[in-house]
């Protein structure tokens, strides 16, 4: 297989390219085995979409509709690129009869616009503003792809996953937060087979980075009074992002300032002690060490001691999920959860703060029973093999790979005689008794 960025090669016939990605495509669906000339980074794709459970004749389905998708148009940070995107792509969309597309980062489309014949095509198979075209709900898709990867991606004709969208060629980049470096979406242009030249990309891609410009030029210039923001999800070491800079901290430092963030009033040594360390011999000695490397490492006013505590307010990417699941935002709540909270802590304190937000969540995605929610938590690595999602999975959209998985996972999960829990990484396992 090749690793090409494009789809088509300068000089390559495309109706023999269709001819052999349609005969690739059919071996795959049907016999799981991916022929040599399928790129990489398209075979990869199509094994991530049969294993989330996508069907090949499937559509995509419509989450955001009417006064739902204005709002929440209107409040999206790509809202305001929306000008410079259709300067830059729209009127060469329509006098190409193709599609200018921009989606979330979850692969929402949020704004469909271009030829008037080439969205009624569209429509037929919900490529329409609202509807989820993410890779986990409808497979290989280059706005769905660029944003699962984090990178431009070009899909041409039959390298899409779902058969409806083989007539179609789009190219994707994903446009970042100047600020953070997080997704918030991508921009797609989709037409025909015109889109598969190598220069589509590019210019795509150019499109997507001139938008991050735009976004920093228009965000505001940061307040000294910014609340911090810890960012704990996900990550054995935490980013502590302030006003001024940004610092990554160690194990030990990310555990202390998350446990103060939870406590504006303050811990006294002994509290941060028994919070921070399961072995009772360790003695105050070792913990005001680590705090006076702390406290230089932060700098001057920001910890103050008796009891200790962090004299300003600092927020955490994990309390912002507690605050939308609390709301029954669901869907926000799992957008935001980037993973288990500080998984190679084994701290007291924060091995409970991990287990009791994974399993609020969870909780409520298996209660919710939306299949995209709980294909995206399965298929993410800290779900692969969570059996309880899988089964809710599998009740809600009992496809062939789905319930294969399940299989598997029961079969190498069950225990002849006993059974425990062990919580690993913020997900729970069934696992063997020793021998």
């Amino acid at each position: 297989m090749t690793d090409s960025w494009v789809a088509l090669e300068p000089g390559a016939d495309p109706a023999e390219r269709v001819r052999v990605l349609r005969r690739a495509h059919e071996t795959f669906t049907t016999m799981g085995a991916v022929p040599r000339p399928v790129r990489s980074v398209v075979a990869e794709s199509w094994r991530r979409s049969a294993r989330a459970g996508v069907v090949p004749d499937g559509t995509a389905a419509v989450e955001l509709s009417d006064g739902d998708l204005g709002a929440y148009r209107a409040e999206h940070p790509l809202a305001r690129l929306m000008p410079l995107f259709r300067e830059l792509l729209g009127t060469f969309a329509a006098e190409e009869e193709q599609l200018l597309a921009v989606c979330d980062a979850q692969g929402r489309l949020l704004w469909v616009e271009g030829h008037p014949a080439a969205r009624r095509r569209a429509d037929a198979m919900n490529f329409v503003p609202g509807a989820r075209w993410s890779e986990a709900a409808v497979g290989t898709n280059a706005p769905g792809t660029a944003v699962a990867l984090d990178r431009p991606v070009q899909v041409f004709a039959a390298e899409h996953f779902t058969r409806r969208v083989h007539p179609w060629t789009c190219v994707a980049a994903p446009v970042h937060d100047p600020r953070t470096g997080r997704v918030l979406g991508a921009v797609d242009v989709t037409g025909g087979d015109g889109l598969a030249h190598p220069h589509s990309l590019g210019f795509v891609q150019a499109v997507a980075r001139a938008a991050e410009a735009q976004l920093a030029l228009l965000a505001p210039a940061r307040q000294t009074g910014d609340t911090p923001m810890l960012r704990v999800l996900g990550r054995d070491e935490a980013e502590l992002v302030l006003p001024e800079r940004r610092m990554r901290l160690s194990r030990r430092h990310s555990e202390i300032v998350l446990l103060l963030s939870r406590h504006p009033e303050g811990l006294t040594g002994d509290a941060l002690l028994c919070a921070l360390y399961a072995d009772e011999s360790v003695t105050p000695v070792t913990l005001r060490a680590e705090l006076t490397r702390l406290r230089r490492l932060l700098g001057p006013g920001l910890l103050a001691s008796r009891p200790y505590r962090l004299t300003a307010a600092v927020d955490a990417d994990a309390t912002v999920v507690e605050r939308r699941l609390a709301s029954g935002a669901l869907t926000a709540a799992a957008e935001a959860y980037a993973g288990p909270l500080l998984p190679g802590s084994g701290a007291p304190a924060i091995v409970r703060m991990r287990e009791r937000l994974a399993r609020g969540l969870r909780t409520a995605l298996v209660a919710h029973r939306d299949p995209d929610l709980l294909a995206d938590w399965a298929h993410a690595p800290w779900g692969e093999d969570d059996i309880e999602v899988w089964r809710a999975l599998a009740a809600v959209r009992p496809t062939a790979s789905v319930r294969a998985r399940l299989a598997a996972l029961e079969t190498e999960l069950a225990v002849p005689v006993t059974r425990t829990h062990a919580r690993i990484r913020g997900a729970t396992y069934l696992q063997r008794p020793p021998a």
